[in-house]
């Protein structure tokens, strides 16, 4: 069919305004399960030290009628430490940025910057608290590091031929890899009593995307969906009944993938020295200048409390 003579069309006309959606449309995921599910302490330095202790091992406690008594040789409490670590972005916008006008976030370019820096740094924390195998002291030209979960869990620990890391004062190592092997329910399971044994109750098990699939065809107990009543976790989530107790399955998009760890969250702290503050930057040149920052550490109250299984495949 043919377009009849002297129709004016869109191809020939100028000035037609433009079809523009005025929404930013951003599915980047902004969950951070385990930053999250840690309650907050503030601290006071850049070194932030804490106790651990236990009791002696059970034993056939009995002794002689009418015999003197014998004292208890005493053991000192454990000393722990972790150094803070500073997370910061900076954003910087021009003036002519700022004035002209944008489709999806109004004038503001530079608020609207600031407040997907805040999301961006709330994933690079979960993703340091996670993955840092060791602690770093810091130095003038090196950055301080917090250890995070990767490198406190090491007596409830599940290898494959690499070897656990030792987080005693100064000699802190991160874990090595071993050889990869699939999650089983039985390696769930066997961290589970080990952590139970210690005294720990794990009440989350953290696992990455793939790992997460894998627990589904979990057949020993069924997995089923439940509420989850501490809702700084998730709403919904799926329920391991292990034999040592219920576990909860959270994925985690920013932990290491080749871990499943199994976590007593009331022993795991976010120690906060300088909660997360927005400053506005000095001008440089025709520009506005504006930085996010904050200073953390993790304070693993009682590594013995949680477990990992580590060496899993991740594909």
């Amino acid at each position: 069919m043919a377009v009849t003579a002297d129709t004016y069309l869109t191809f020939d006309t100028n000035g037609r305004k433009e079809s523009f959606d005025d929404v930013v449309y951003n599915i980047a995921p902004t969950d951070t399960p385990f930053v999250s599910g840690c309650s907050r302490k503030s601290i006071v330095n850049t070194r932030h030290q804490w106790q651990t202790d236990t009791l002696a091992s059970a034993a056939n406690n009995k002794q002689l009628e009418g015999d003197d008594e014998t004292e208890q040789a005493q053991t000192a409490t454990s000393l722990w430490d972790n150094y803070t670590q500073i997370s910061t972005k900076v954003i910087k916008v021009s003036g002519t940025m700022q004035a002209v006008e944008k489709w999806g976030r109004g004038k503001n370019e530079l608020a609207y910057l600031v407040r997907k820096a805040g999301e961006e740094l709330k994933r690079d924390i979960e993703f340091a608290a996670m993955q840092n195998g060791n602690a770093n002291a810091g130095a003038e030209a090196t950055a301080r590091q917090a250890r995070g979960v990767d490198g406190w869990i090491f007596t409830n620990d599940l290898l494959n031929g690499g070897t656990s890391p030792n987080p005693a004062s100064g000699t802190n190592s991160a874990p090595v890899n071993g050889t990869q092997r699939p999650l089983t329910e039985s390696l769930v399971r066997s961290a589970q009593e080990l952590a139970w044994s210690e005294g720990g109750n794990p009440g989350v098990l953290m696992v990455g995307p793939f790992n997460r699939s894998i627990v589904d065809s979990f057949t020993g107990f069924s997995t089923r969906m439940d509420n989850s009543e501490d809702k700084r976790l998730t709403a919904t989530i799926s329920v391991y009944v292990g034999p040592y107790g219920q576990l909860k399955i959270v994925p985690n998009r920013f932990q290491s993938t080749r871990t499943a760890y199994l976590l007593d969250m009331e022993y795991w702290q976010l120690g906060i020295l300088r909660p997360m503050k927005i400053e506005e930057l000095a001008k440089i040149g025709d520009s506005e200048r504006k930085s996010l920052r904050t200073e953390w550490t993790v304070i693993s109250r009682q590594e013995r409390a949680s477990a990992a299984v580590r060496d899993l495949t991740t594909s």
